[in-house]
C-alpha cells in the first residue's frame, strides 16, 4: 500500500506484467472513519496481483481565510496532486456525508480539475465511490450518488457492487449496490464492522480487476 510517492504509470501500457498498475485511493476523512472505510478498499485493490494502492487525501477548506495547509500532511497519507489522476488506471473517492453530500475539501478538489476534463484525462478510467454516515439514514447513498456526478463528467466508468456480494444483503450497518459505507455512530466511534469491511475491500478488488481489463490493449 503505497502512501508515499509512488512511480508514474502510464495509463495504455504496453506490458502490464512489467510494472505495478497505481490505482487512486483518494479520500477525506475529518475523524477518521471514512479513512478506515479507505483502508480496507486499499487492500482489496492490493488482492489483485499487479495492481497497488495509491492513498491520497485533501486538506481542510474554511470560510474564513487561514494560514495554509502545510505541503505534506504531519500523519496519515500525502495530499492529492493533479499528477495523481494522471498516473493512476482506476479511482476510489471516498467522503464522510455533509447534508446528504460530498464534504466540502474533496468537492473542492474536484473543482479543481477542468483541465484534466478538457484533456480527457480520466476518460474510460473506472471509477467508484465510499462514505461514511453518523446514522444508516443519514444521507448515505445519496453521497455516494452525488460523488458519482463529477466522475460521470469526466468520462469516467463508474462501477457499484453487485447483489453476488453476500454482505450486501446480510449487512445490518452499511453497504449499498452504489457503493460501500460505514455507519460510524453518533460519536463517530462505531468501527467498520465484517459486512462493511467485505464490502469494502470487495470492492476495492473489483475496481482493480476492472482496471486491468480496460488498461489492456484489445
Amino acid at each position: 500500500m503505497q502512501c508515499g510517492e509512488a512511480k508514474p504509470y502510464n495509463s495504455a501500457p504496453n506490458d502490464l506484467s512489467t510494472q505495478m498498475a497505481d490505482l487512486l485511493v483518494l479520500y477525506y476523512s475529518r475523524h477518521g472513519s471514512t479513512r478506515q472505510l479507505a483502508l480496507h478498499v486499499a487492500r482489496g485493490i492490493e488482492s489483485v496481483p499487479g495492481c497497488a494502492a495509491r492513498l491520497r487525501t485533501v486538506p481542510p477548506v474554511s470560510p474564513v481565510v487561514e494560514i495554509a495547509a502545510p505541503p505534506v500532511p504531519d500523519t496519515g497519507a500525502p495530499y492529492v496532486t493533479l499528477d495523481d489522476l494522471r498516473d493512476c488506471i482506476g479511482l476510489a473517492l471516498g467522503s464522510p456525508t455533509r447534508f446528504g453530500n460530498m464534504a466540502a475539501p474533496l468537492k473542492y478538489f474536484l473543482d479543481t480539475t477542468s483541465n484534466e476534463w478538457q484533456a480527457g484525462t480520466l476518460v474510460g478510467k473506472p471509477a467508484c465511490v465510499f462514505t461514511s454516515t453518523a446514522s444508516q439514514h443519514g444521507g448515505n447513498e445519496s453521497t455516494l450518488l452525488s460523488m458519482m456526478l463529477p466522475l460521470l463528467h469526466h468520462g469516467m466508468t463508474v462501477i457499484g457492487l453487485p447483489y453476488t456480494e453476500p454482505a450486501l444483503t446480510e449487512t445490518a450497518g452499511g453497504g449499498t449496490p452504489y457503493g460501500a459505507s460505514h455507519i460510524s455512530g453518533g460519536d463517530g466511534k462505531r468501527p467498520v464492522d465484517e459486512h462493511e469491511r467485505a464490502l469494502a475491500f470487495a470492492l476495492g478488488k473489483r475496481l482493480a480487476q476492472t482496471a486491468l481489463q480496460l488498461a489492456r490493449p484489445l
